[in-house]
C-alpha cells in the first residue's frame, strides 16, 4: 500500500489508463477472498446467528453510524462527503479474516462474522447509499449492477471454482493475486487525486481526522467495552478488526464508478491509515 501511494504519487499520470480495470480486479479480489468459505461454515445455524448478526453490527451499526456521523459534523465538500457515504455503506475488510488468525483472534467468529457483513451488504448497501445520496446523485440500476459485478457474482464463480478443485491450484497465487490487486487499486486512485493530494494536503485533514477516529480510537473504545463486559480476548479481537476495518479498495472502485476521482479520495487516505492501523494492532501484538 505505502509503495503504490509513492508510485502513485510521483508517477500517477499514468493512473488514467488504469482507471477502467478497477472494477474488473476488484471482482477477481472478491472471488479469490470467497474462496476459502466452505459449507462447512453455515453447519449449524445457531452457530452462525450471533456471528452473522455482529458483523452486520460492527461494520453498520456502528462502524457505519459512526462514519456518517463524522461525515455530517467535519466534511462539507460534497464529493468528499459522498466518498465517506460509499465507505459506510461497503462490508468490512477482506483483511478482516487473515488478520484475525495472525492476531490470535477467533478465526470462524470473523469468518462467519464478515460473510454475514456481505449478505447483509446486499440490502444495506443500496438503502444508505440512495438514502444518504438520493436519486439525483445515484442511479439505482448502476448502482444494482455494480453490486452484482462485485459481490454477487464473486460469489457464485467462488462457488464454482471450489467446486471444481480450483481452490487447492490458485492457493499458491492467491495471495500475490490480490497483493498486486490492490497494489493497482491505490495506485490508480491515489494517481488520479495526486494534483489534490500535493497541492491541497490541508484540504485533507478533517478526511484524515475521521480515518483515525473511526481506527485507532474505536478501537480503543471497542476494546475497552469488551474487557469491561468480559469479552473473551479472542472474540474480542474479532470485534475489534469487523468494528474498525472497511472494505476501502471496493468504497475507491465504487467511488471512480458512480462518482469522481474526488469522491474515491476518502478511501485513499483511509486505506493509508488502515495499513498504519494493522501495523499498530501487529506490534501490540508481538509485545504481548
Amino acid at each position: 500500500m505505502i509503495l503504490a501511494l509513492i508510485i502513485g504519487l510521483l508517477w500517477g499520470k499514468g493512473a488514467k489508463w488504469t482507471e477502467s480495470t478497477t472494477l474488473p480486479v476488484l471482482a477477481i479480489v472478491m472471488t479469490l477472498s470467497t474462496m476459502g468459505i466452505t459449507g462447512g461454515a453455515f453447519s449449524s445455524f445457531r452457530a452462525c446467528l450471533a456471528p452473522a448478526i455482529a458483523g452486520i453490527a460492527m461494520s453498520y451499526l456502528l462502524l457505519g453510524t459512526i462514519l456518517l456521523g463524522l461525515n455530517a459534523l467535519l466534511i462539507h465538500d460534497e464529493a468528499l462527503r459522498a466518498g465517506f457515504v460509499i465507505i459506510a455503506s461497503v462490508p468490512p475488510a477482506v483483511a478482516v479474516i487473515p488478520f484475525t488468525f495472525f492476531l490470535k483472534g477467533d478465526g470462524p467468529f470473523s469468518l462467519v462474522g464478515t460473510i454475514g457483513a456481505y449478505l447483509g451488504a446486499l440490502v444495506i448497501m443500496p438503502l444508505i447509499a440512495l438514502g444518504f445520496l438520493g436519486l439525483g446523485l445515484i442511479d439505482p440500476s448502476k448502482l444494482i449492477i455494480i453490486m452484482i459485478e462485485l459481490i454477487i457474482a464473486p460469489l457464485i464463480v467462488s462457488r464454482v471454482l471450489t467446486r471444481i478443485g480450483m481452490n487447492a491450484r490458485l492457493e499458491p497465487v492467491k495471495g500475490a493475486i490480490t497483493n498486486w490487486s490492490f497494489f493497482l487499486i491505490t495506485y490508480t486512485i491515489v494517481g488520479l487525486n495526486r494534483e489534490l493530494i500535493l497541492h491541497q494536503p490541508l484540504s485533507l485533514l478533517p478526511v484524515a481526522l475521521i480515518a483515525v477516529a473511526s481506527t485507532f480510537v474505536l478501537g480503543w473504545a471497542i476494546e475497552g467495552i469488551g474487557k469491561y463486559f468480559k469479552v473473551s480476548p479472542k472474540t474480542l479481537t474479532s470485534l475489534v478488526l469487523l468494528g474498525t476495518l472497511k472494505n476501502y479498495g471496493l468504497a475507491g472502485g465504487l467511488a471512480l464508478a458512480l462518482f469522481s476521482k474526488q469522491t474515491s479520495v476518502p478511501a485513499t487516505v483511509s486505506t493509508i491509515f488502515m495499513t498504519v492501523y494493522i501495523l499498530w494492532l501487529e506490534f501490540r501484538g508481538r509485545r504481548r
